[in-house]
């Protein structure tokens, strides 16, 4: 929806004249197409970039993320479960399979 709106408002601002069709949709063979160019890798001029720094994402700051969101999802699944076993909504049986 965005993309055709742009093309729309590039297409009336350079002058193109559009021949309006039967569903409304703009027709026209001359409109500019731009080839996406992804300098992530290279400089303009074609030169490799350098390698970029690395992080070092040790074990010890996976845990420090990692066992505080553990700890909070068991408190959250805990109570949850103890709201819904004290409204009766949902109540394991105790079968026993005593053969």
């Amino acid at each position: 929806m965005a993309a055709s709106i742009l093309r729309l408002s590039l297409r009336l601002s350079t002058g193109n004249t559009a021949i309006m069709g039967r569903n409304t949709a703009l027709k026209s063979s001359n409109i500019p197409r731009a080839t996406p160019i992804r300098t992530a890798v290279s400089t303009p001029s074609g030169a490799i970039l350098p390698k970029p720094d690395k992080t070092p994402f040790g074990l010890i700051r996976m845990t420090v993320v990692v066992v505080p969101f553990l700890y909070v999802g068991t408190l959250i699944s805990k109570n949850f479960a103890a709201l819904l076993e004290e409204h009766d909504i949902f109540v394991p049986e105790d079968d026993d399979d005593d053969d």
